[in-house]
């Protein structure tokens, strides 16, 4: 999906990766890292989110939740988002502020104590019940904690296993109740996705969750709310947060904008994020029919891979589809041309849409590649833990 982009825009990583692994020092199913890109693509998304008076909150479930990574991007938009309780942990141990915790997934009711401690900015509540464990959490540590109360998504328009969140028609009883809660301040809403990039241009373009989230604020605005945020998450980088300033959010959460992996990132290489990532993979063996299998670990479901460059032999090969409920073992190439010199052991690269935490693979990262230094400073797991 990215590999043209990688190319164009960033062909120093793909060198730089493949002599990684040739050398050994890193293993197949690896994802090498461009720090220095991605501290650029921060620094140029925080810029024009001030320019146009948003605010960020960064995301780092996309690239592994590696904390040199964090460091990067906090230099530039010091606060995050965080999906769930292991990844707060590892931004806040990071140095990085908290914005928005309990958005994806709510905080569970144990980890409250530890994560409130933190004075987040905003935490997302789903329903009464976990706004109700908020405010008694907050106030046994004498505070009144802003929450952002998350919407239920408009039909067809929710991915499964993210279901959840107050129906447009409940807020008004909601936001009723949740007053008399002690510990909390309606603070604001949010919706997820509010933002996709449309299949065919790649152009980001709001969905019908962005227009629930203001109809939601309005309503909380009418009830006597004051200075309320409304963060409209998904497909935030540079080309969206016009139209999300433009529609009335105030908070944008960029996680794949950092580095230049958005759909549209793919169509467009002229957008301002530089690609910072490449996955590194290897031929394990070659099936009878001549098709290479790489190693696998690193691949995910919505990937929309298409091809993978073999530096070696300067060959590039399709990438054969897989079918997701199977493990990724390995992952087939189409068979090479008649005469190809394709062996066990040469280096594959491929450019993908990952979400590195979910997968078993390695992370590493480098840096000095803008000042032509480039040097590997670490490597990790998708989790974050340096190894």
């Amino acid at each position: 999906m990215f590999l043209d982009s990688l190319l164009a825009r960033n062909p120093g990583l793909a060198d730089v990766a493949a002599d990684l692994h040739r050398r050994g020092e890193i293993p197949p199913d690896t994802y090498v890292m461009d720090l220095d890109a991605i501290e650029e693509n921060a620094a140029l998304l925080a810029a024009e989110a001030e320019r146009l008076g948003l605010s960020l909150w960064f995301v780092v479930k996309q690239f592994g939740r590696n904390p040199e990574l964090i460091r990067a991007v906090a230099r530039a938009i010091p606060r995050f988002a965080a999906i769930d309780q292991d990844e707060a942990r590892t931004l806040h141990a990071a140095g990085a502020r908290a914005g928005n915790l309990g958005h994806l997934v709510q905080v569970p009711q144990r980890a409250l104590p530890e994560l409130l401690a933190w004075r987040p900015e905003a935490v997302t509540v789903y329903d009464l019940a976990n706004a109700r464990a908020v405010s008694e959490q907050a106030q046994r540590l004498g505070m009144v904690q802003d929450v952002l109360v998350r919407l239920e998504g408009a039909a067809g328009s929710v991915y499964p296993g993210q279901e959840g969140g107050v129906p447009l028609a409940a807020l008004d009883k909601f936001a009723e109740d949740a007053e008399r809660l002690p510990g909390i301040r309606i603070a604001g809403v949010t919706a997820f996705p509010c933002v996709l990039c449309d299949p065919e241009t790649g152009e980001p373009t709001p969905t019908p969750n962005f227009d629930l989230a203001v109809r939601a604020r309005d309503l909380l605005a009418a009830r006597g709310h004051q200075d309320l945020k409304l963060s409209a998450p998904s497909a935030t980088c540079a080309a969206s947060l016009p139209l999300l300033a433009r529609l009335g959010a105030t908070h944008g959460e960029p996680g794949h904008a950092l580095t230049g992996t958005t759909p549209l990132h793919a169509r467009d290489t002229t957008q301002p994020e530089r690609p910072a990532y490449v996955y590194v993979t290897e031929v394990a063996h070659t099936l009878a029919d001549g098709r290479p299998a790489v190693f696998g670990g690193g691949f995910y479901a919505r990937s929309h891979i298409s091809s993978a460059l073999l530096p070696r032999a300067g060959t590039r090969l399709a990438v054969q589809d897989a079918p997701a409920e199977n493990i990724d073992y390995y992952r087939l190439l189409a068979p090479p041309e008649a005469g190809a010199d394709v062996r066990a052991g040469d280096t594959a690269l491929l450019a993908f849409r990952t979400q590195i935490f979910v997968t078993r693979s390695t992370v590493a990262v480098v840096a000095g590649l803008s000042s032509g230094t480039p040097r590997l400073t670490g490597l990790y797991d998708a989790r974050g833990r340096a190894l």
